[in-house]
């Protein structure tokens, strides 16, 4: 069943037993547009995005509040074929995450045919009998309808050969604003009757320190090579309100540092003078400015941690 909006009848204020609150997770490719429709949701920037695939890392949480329901969104890392252990260490996030959540949506991009990622992860999904599955079709700003048309066939056809049916199909495009709010119109039926399970206003339960990490990863991976995006890791060591300060002018000074795998990365981060560096300083404190609503003194040093994708030591200490 694809779904498209249509103009909705004004409802009655609903009862307190009407409200529905629960957990859905996106999942899909890397690259496949989670990030950005977990931030059009919501309506604010709690999820990494970058054009560089698999750059989500932690299991972000984005909290709709809407009148009858309240959607906490689980946004995981891409299921993909592991090279490292930290691969490994993903797809197991995932995995756990498609177990305790009441609805998932498969985001397949409208650009590009399905091909042996998607079924990959189709096949998984197969196996998860008794979850609702949502399929998302994302980026539909880049095709035409034609192209859509196709594309829809083509991912009902899917759920069919696998034996199993899509609770819906939705077009959307989270750049263009386009059926975000139908979706999580969508997704609320399919919720558990509950109370709210985060306070009104509440947009991520992200602890401060793991969203600045990842506000600055974001910044250093832009324009970088191909080959960057996995060796980057970003550690907050500290936030602190700058003592001295008058109440009507307050600093908050943030000390940080990007962990790179080897010394020959060190030159691409920092830059010709430390120039890059800057630039990555100056547009994440923007966005952290912008997050915490105070300004920031941001402290940022290039760090080597040999091979630490490799490395379960390493990877404990860069918090994974």
């Amino acid at each position: 069943m694809v779904a498209m909006s249509a103009p909705s009848p004004a409802e009655s204020e609903p009862q307190a037993t009407d409200h529905r609150a629960g957990f859905a997770c996106f999942v899909g490719r890397p690259n496949a547009g989670k990030s950005t429709l977990t931030n059009a949701l919501v309506g604010t920037k709690v999820a990494i995005t970058s054009n560089r695939p698999q750059t989500t890392r932690h299991t972000v949480r984005g909290i709709v509040h809407r009148p009858n329901a309240q959607l906490v969104l689980v946004d995981t890392p891409g299921l993909h074929k592991p090279r490292t252990l930290l691969g490994e260490r993903l797809n197991d996030v995932v995995r756990t995450t498609w177990a305790e959540v009441d609805v998932i949506g498969f985001c397949l991009p409208a650009n590009e045919k399905l091909g042996p990622g998607d079924r990959f992860i189709a096949k998984e999904l197969a196996s998860i009998k008794k979850t609702p599955k949502i399929a998302i079709v994302t980026k539909t700003d880049l095709v035409d309808s034609k192209q859509l048309a196709e594309q829809l066939i083509a991912i009902d056809q899917l759920g069919k050969e696998l034996g199993f049916e899509w609770q819906e199909i939705v077009p959307v495009s989270a750049v263009g604003d386009q059926q975000v709010d139908l979706l999580a119109e969508l997704i609320t039926p399919l919720l558990p009757k509950s109370p709210p399970l985060y306070p009104e206003g509440d947009l991520t339960d992200e602890p401060e320190q793991v969203m600045v990490a990842e506000l600055i990863r974001e910044a250093a991976l832009e324009g970088v090579r191909d080959e960057l995006p996995h060796s980057i890791a970003v550690v907050v060591e500290e936030m602190l309100p700058r003592e001295d300060r008058p109440a009507d002018k307050p600093l908050l000074d943030i000390h940080a540092f990007v962990y790179i795998e080897r010394p020959s990365q060190k030159g691409i981060i920092i830059g010709p003078k430390g120039k890059r560096l800057k630039e990555v300083g100056m547009k994440s404190r923007k966005h952290i400015e912008a997050l915490l609503g105070t300004p920031v003194f941001l402290d940022l040093h290039v760090k080597v941690a040999k091979d630490w994708q490799r490395d379960p030591k390493q990877l404990r200490k860069l918090g994974f």
